[in-house]
């Protein structure tokens, strides 16, 4: 993504930063909240003589520091989430050369991944809840978000070209078009590029993807059939950019949305007895849930947390490039190996 104007220019990066915000159509709450958060970064900045280019990690890792004691857990979490994307849109732009929240984040991610208040459901009682959900569409849907870990959005996101299926024997059906999967096998790939607002192969896109990097995640035997089944009877969609997920319901053919998944996801945990109005992320199963049990699961299956958090698309560009280099032997032989089955 080019600057609109040279860094040079940018001498005061949080109301550049807001002002591309609300061109690029963010909700008026949404803006209000990033405001919020981060002029009292910058005023927290101020305190220490240094401004937000040329803050370091350690001018990062006091301000979150600060707001322990006074602010929840999950919300020192979004505060420092906020400033986070800030940096790495800055960088983008070329406003910023680095984004000294970034370890910080790897840090909190961590924690915040080892909640021991979560709910804790083992792989069978997962594979109950899964076998009780028969629409192939919201199959394919919570299989995909369990195997993978990725986001709602990043779900939603994704077109046919993302997805590889050896001999998926369909069709009228093209997949795997990226040349990210080639020699790959069977995988999905996960662009970081799609933003809310912005067109994307063709399509103005609803769902932003908020992973660091581009990621390459195994399809396993499971996960290939179960979006086989979604694919035999997928309907035709008008979209040029033809979406791997689209809707069954009133919006027939239309790209698949996160508050759809959202709201079926929530009807099937409400029959588990695992959603309640009012409840908290610690008792409530929902898609994110999904992305959490892949991060828990999967780490305690592999024991390389490396392999997990290239999967997640969490990672920075130095460990990312190690297992990109690697992928078959470091990412998807040890996917293959280790990777939980619910059938």
């Amino acid at each position: 993504m080019a600057s609109r104007r040279p860094a040079a220019e940018v001498d005061a990066p949080v109301d550049y930063y807001l002002d591309d915000m609300e061109m690029h159509g963010r909700a008026e709450r949404t803006q209000v909240a990033y405001e919020r958060v981060l002029r009292r970064f910058e005023s927290f900045l101020g305190d220490r003589s240094t401004t937000p280019g040329d803050a370091g990690h350690r001018d990062c890792l006091a301000w979150v520091h600060s707001l322990r004691g006074e602010l929840s857990p999950s919300t020192v979490a979004t505060y420092a989430t906020t400033v986070n994307r800030f940096y790495d849109y800055m960088n983008r732009v070329g406003a910023f050369d680095a984004n000294p929240m970034a370890l910080v984040m790897e840090e909190m991610d961590e924690s915040i991944e080892k909640d021991p208040e979560r709910r804790d459901v083992d792989v069978a009682t997962m594979g109950a809840f899964l076998s009780r959900i028969r629409q192939p569409l919201h199959h394919a849907v919570v299989l995909t978000l369990l195997k993978t870990g990725m986001r709602v959005g990043e779900l939603c996101n994704l077109d046919c070209r993302d997805l590889r299926l050896s001999d998926p024997g369909l069709d009228g059906v093209e997949l795997g078009g990226r040349p990210q999967l080639s020699g790959r096998g069977d995988a999905v790939y996960v662009d970081a590029a799609p933003t809310r607002g912005a067109v994307y192969n063709g399509e103005r896109r609803t769902e932003s993807n908020k992973r660091k990097r581009s990621t390459v995640i195994p399809v396993d035997d499971e996960l290939r059939e179960g979006l086989r089944r979604w694919l035999a009877i997928r309907p035709d969609t008008p979209s040029a950019a033809d979406p791997l997920f689209v809707s069954t319901a009133d919006e027939w053919g239309q790209r698949l949305s996160a508050r759809s998944v959202r709201h079926y996801v929530r009807t099937y945990a409400e029959e588990m007895g695992w959603y309640e109005t009012g409840a908290g992320a610690g008792e409530n199963v929902t898609p994110h849930y999904f992305r959490h049990f892949f991060t828990t699961h999967l780490r305690d299956r592999t024991g390389d947390r490396g392999v997990v958090k290239y999967l997640r698309g969490d990672v920075a560009s130095d460990v990312i490039d190690t297992y990109t280099h690697n992928w078959g032997d470091q990412v998807r032989e040890t996917y293959l190996e280790h990777v939980y089955r619910f059938d």
